[in-house]
C-alpha cells in the first residue's frame, strides 16, 4: 500500500498531557472487512468501541524518523457494532517528541520535538455488495487532553483516571511525512509474559519494596480497590546497595515516573505509552497507606519484540544455568524494537558496537532476522553519502567521526543474520551500506591500507584499562585497521553470496592485511591477540593464540578484554588448542568472569564485570546499567563449541550444519537445541560410566565431528561415545 494520508494535529498546544484524537461513524449496509491504516508523530494507542486495536506496545515503533516512520494495518472488522462506533487514539511523545539522549543537546532530536502532535489514520469499510467506504483523519475529528497527564520515554507516565477526555477542541491538518512512510518492517513489541510479586521487605530506610525476582523491561500493572483522588506512587530500581536500601542513581537523569490518581472503586491499570527497566518498585504512596500494600496488588509485565525463541541451553552446573538465563533476559530487556544498550537509564540507545559483539548469540537464542532486517534499514537510511556509519541507530549523536567495532556493525550484522536464516536478501538490501562503510574507512585514514587518525572507543571497557579511562590498553589504530580488514573480508563474502564483482574489494583486503602484519609484528593485550588470530591477520596465528593462553594465565587466568576482545576470547582459544583454558574462564567465579555476577545474584548481564564489586559497593554512580546484553554474546560460544553447533558458510541458515562438541569434566552434562529454518538441532552430551554420550539429533546432512573423528550422516538422530578421559 502507497499511503498518502492527511495528517492532523491539536489546533491549540495542549502542553505535557497526551493528546486524544476521536471522532465517531455509523454504517448502514453490511460489513465483510474493516480495516485501520494509522500511525503517529508519537507513540499511540487506538481504541475502538472502548476496545484497544492490535497488540502492539509503543507502535508505531522506534525508527529513524527523517528517513523512515512505519505505519500499522489492523483487522478491526470484530471490533465495530452496528449503531454509533467511536475511534479515539492516544498520542504520547514516545521515542519521537521525547528529549533523547539524557544527558547532552541533540539537534538531530529538537528538531524532531519541535514538531506537532500528529496523527494519521484511515478506517476502509468493505461492505458485502462489494462497494467500500474510506474514513480518514481529517478537520471534523476533535481532540482533548485526557487521563494520560504526562508521558515520555525516561521521565515516565502520570495518570488521572478521573479525567475523561472531551474531545471537545478543534484540529488542523498539517503537512506531515508521507514519503517517509513504510509499512510495519520490524516486529511488533508485546506484552510478552507476567511476573507476580516475589517478596515484600522493608529496607534499613523504613521503606517498603517489591521484588519480582528479576531484572526485566516493561511496566507494572496495578490493581487497587480505592477512592477517588487516592494515589498510587512508585519508583524503579535494579539493585538494592550495600546496606540493602534502594538504589536509583545509576538511572542518572532517568525520571521513571509511575504516578496514578484513582477512581472509585476496584481499578487496574498500567502504563501503556511508556516503559522501565526495574527489578524492584518502592511504594511511595498508596490507598490507604503504605501499610495495605498486597503483593497482588502489583504484577510485572514483559514487553519486547514479538521475536520467536529458537535457542535453549541447559547444564548440570547451575550458575552456568543461571548465566544462560541471564542472557536470555539480556536480550529481551533490550530488544524493544532497537538493539538498545540498556532498557532504564536516560539513554536506551541502538548502539552499533553492542549490536554487531551480540548479533551472532541474537540470532541463535531469538528468531531475529526481522527484527535486524528493520533495524539495518534505518542504519543505511542514517548513514552518510561518504559511508559514515553513526555510533548509536537512530543516530541521535551525530558524532563527527566513525568509531572502528560500532560503524562495524554495517558490514558485521548483515553477515552473521545471513549465516543464521540463510536468506540472501537480507545481504542485497545491506550490500551498497556494506561498501560504503569500507570506502568510508578507506577515504578518511591517514594510512593507506590501515586505519588510523581516527577517533574510536577502542577496546571499551578493557579491564586492562588505563587509569582514569574507560577504554582498555589495546592500540587503537590496532583496533581500527583488524576491524578494517574484518568487514573488507565480510564485504567480499557478501559480494561474492550476491555475484558481485569483488576484484578491488579483493585488492584492497590483501593489501591491508601486509601492511597490518608489517606495521604490528607483535601484540601487547589480549585483545591484540584475539582480533590477531580471529581475523586472521597474524603471520603465525597459532602463535598469537599462544601467547593469548600465556598472558590469560600470566594474570591468574582472567579475561582482561572489554567490548572488543570479550565476543572472540573463547573462541580464539579453543580453535588454536586451548579449549581447555575457554572452559576455565567460563566456569571462573570469581572476578573478573561470566559468572561472578552470578554470584552477585544478577538477573541479567551487567555492563560492567564488578557492577557490584566484591566488598559490595558500585563500581560507580554514572555509568553502571545492570541490564546490558552485550557481553552475553558468550552464549554462541556454548552453542558452537561446548555443544558445537556450527553454522556453515557454504549452507547459510543450517541447511547442511557441522556439529562438533566439546565437553568438559566439570558438567557432569550440557544440551543445546536450535530450531531453525530446516528443522530441530539438538547436541546433548554427558557422562556415562568412563565415556562421553553423545546424542545428536539434526534435520539435514551433517558432519558430527567427535573427538577429532568425523561421521558424515544424513538426517536423524545419532548416538557417540569417546573417553572420557581425553576431554
Amino acid at each position: 500500500m502507497n499511503w498518502n494520508p492527511t495528517w492532523i494535529c491539536p489546533a491549540n498546544d495542549l502542553g505535557d498531557p497526551a493528546a486524544v484524537f476521536g471522532t465517531s461513524f455509523v454504517f448502514e449496509k453490511k460489513i465483510t472487512h474493516a480495516n485501520l491504516t494509522i500511525t503517529a508523530m508519537g507513540v499511540y494507542e487506538a481504541r475502538l468501541n472502548g476496545r484497544r486495536v492490535g497488540q502492539f506496545v509503543m507502535a508505531p515503533g522506534w525508527t529513524s524518523y527523517h528517513k523512515r516512520l512505519q505505519y500499522q494495518e489492523y483487522d478491526i472488522t470484530d471490533l465495530l457494532t452496528n449503531g454509533k462506533n467511536e475511534i479515539e487514539v492516544t498520542v504520547g511523545k514516545g521515542w519521537y517528541r521525547s528529549p533523547l539522549p539524557g544527558w547532552l543537546g541533540c539537534a538531530y532530536q529538537d528538531e524532531l520535538r519541535s514538531r506537532p502532535c500528529g496523527l494519521a489514520a484511515q478506517i476502509t469499510l468493505t461492505f458485502e455488495d462489494g462497494s467500500s467506504k474510506i474514513l480518514s483523519t481529517d478537520e471534523s475529528w476533535k481532540v482533548s487532553d485526557g487521563p494520560v497527564r504526562f508521558s515520555e520515554i525516561y521521565d515516565g507516565e502520570i495518570y488521572d483516571s478521573a479525567k475523561t477526555p472531551l474531545l471537545d477542541q478543534p484540529v488542523t491538518i498539517f503537512d506531515g511525512p508521507t514519503d517517509t512512510l513504510i509499512l510495519q518492517q520490524g516486529e511488533e513489541v508485546c506484552e510478552q509474559e507476567r511476573l507476580a510479586v516475589k517478596k515484600v521487605f522493608v529496607t534499613p530506610n523504613g521503606e517498603t519494596v517489591l521484588d519480582f525476582g528479576q531484572n526485566m523491561t516493561g511496566y507494572v500493572e496495578l490493581f487497587v480497590n480505592a477512592k477517588a483522588g487516592d494515589c498510587v506512587d512508585l519508583s524503579f530500581a535494579e539493585v538494592m546497595d550495600k546496606e540493602g536500601n534502594f538504589y536509583t542513581e545509576n538511572y542518572r537523569g532517568a525520571k521513571a515516573q509511575y504516578h496514578y490518581i484513582c477512581s472509585d472503586g476496584v481499578q487496574t491499570w498500567h502504563p501503556s505509552l511508556t516503559f522501565y527497566g526495574f527489578r524492584y518498585i518502592r511504594i511511595n504512596d498508596f490507598p490507604g497507606g503504605i501499610d495495605c500494600v498486597k503483593p497482588e496488588n502489583f504484577t510485572a509485565i514483559v514487553v519486547h519484540s514479538n521475536m520467536k525463541r529458537t535457542g535453549f541451553l541447559s547444564s548440570s552446573n547451575t550458575l552456568l544455568n543461571q548465566l544462560f538465563s541471564n542472557i536470555i533476559w539480556g536480550q529481551k530487556g533490550n530488544f524493544l524494537d532497537v538493539p538498545t544498550d540498556c532498557p532504564q537509564r536516560d539513554e536506551r540507545l541502538g548502539w552499533t558496537g553492542d549490536a554487531q559483539v551480540f548479533v551472532r548469540t541474537a540470532c541463535l537464542n531469538y528468531d531475529a532476522e526481522k527484527f535486524f532486517t528493520k533495524w539495518l534499514a534505518d542504519l543505511a537510511s542514517d548513514q552518510h553519502d561518504d559511508g559514515y556509519v553513526g555510533h548509536v541507530i537512530p543516530d541521535l549523536l551525530q558524532n563527527p567521526q566513525a568509531s572502528s567495532a560500532w560503524g562495524d556493525a554495517a558490514a558485521i550484522c548483515p553477515w552473521q543474520v545471513y549465516l543464521a536464516f540463510g536468506n540472501k536478501q537480507i545481504l542485497k538490501n545491506q550490500y551498497q551500506s556494506m561498501k560504503k562503510w569500507i570506502d568510508y574507512i578507506t577515504s578518511t585514514t591517514t594510512t593507506k591500507y590501515l586505519w588510523t587518525g581516527g577517533t574510536h572507543y577502542g577496546d571499551w571497557l578493557g579491564l586492562d584499562a588505563p587509569s582514569g579511562s574507560y577504554k582498555g590498553s589495546s592500540n587503537e589504530d590496532f583496533i581500527a585497521s583488524a576491524f578494517y580488514a574484518y568487514s573488507t573480508s565480510l564485504v567480499i563474502q557478501a559480494g561474492t553470496v550476491l555475484g558481485k564483482d569483488i576484484s578491488e574489494l579483493s585488492t584492497l583486503y590483501e593489501n591491508i592485511v601486509n601492511t597490518f602484519q608489517k606495521t604490528w609484528p607483535t601484540y601487547h593485550t589480549q585483545t591484540e591477540c584475539v582480533l590477531a588470530a580471529h581475523f586472521k591477520l597474524a603471520k603465525d596465528c597459532q602463535a598469537a593464540a599462544d601467547q593469548l593462553a600465556d598472558m590469560v594465565r600470566a594474570c591468574g587466568t582472567k579475561l582482561q578484554t572489554g567490548f572488543v576482545g570479550t565476543p572472540y576470547l573463547l573462541h580464539v582459544l579453543s580453535d588454536y588448542g586451548h579449549t581447555d583454558l575457554a572452559w576455565d574462564l567460563l566456569l571462573r567465579t570469581k572476578y573478573p568472569s561470566w559468572l561472578y555476577p552470578v554470584t552477585k545474584g544478577a538477573t541479567t548481564i551487567w555492563e560492567h564485570w564488578d557492577g557490584i564489586m566484591e566488598d559490595g559497593n558500585f563500581w560507580s554512580k554514572d555509568m553502571n546499567s545492570y541490564n546490558h546484553y552485550a557481553y552475553g554474546s558468550v552464549a554462541d560460544w556454548v552453542y558452537g563449541v561446548a555443544a558445537g553447533i556450527l553454522p556453515r558458510k557454504d549452507a547459510p541458515g543450517y541447511a547442511k550444519v557441522t556439529i562438533a562438541p566439546h565437553p568438559d569434566k566439570r558438567l557432569d552434562w550440557l544440551r543445546a537445541e536450535l530450531d531453525t529454518r530446516h528443522g530441530h538441532i539438538s547436541s546433548f552430551w554427558t557422562k556415562e560410566d568412563d565415556s562421553w554420550r553423545y546424542e545428536i539429533t539434526v534435520p539435514v546432512e551433517a558432519d558430527i565431528v567427535i573427538d577429532g573423528v568425523c561421521h558424515s550422516v544424513r538426517a536423524g538422530s545419532y548416538c557417540f561415545y569417546s573417553d572420557l578421559k581425553n576431554a
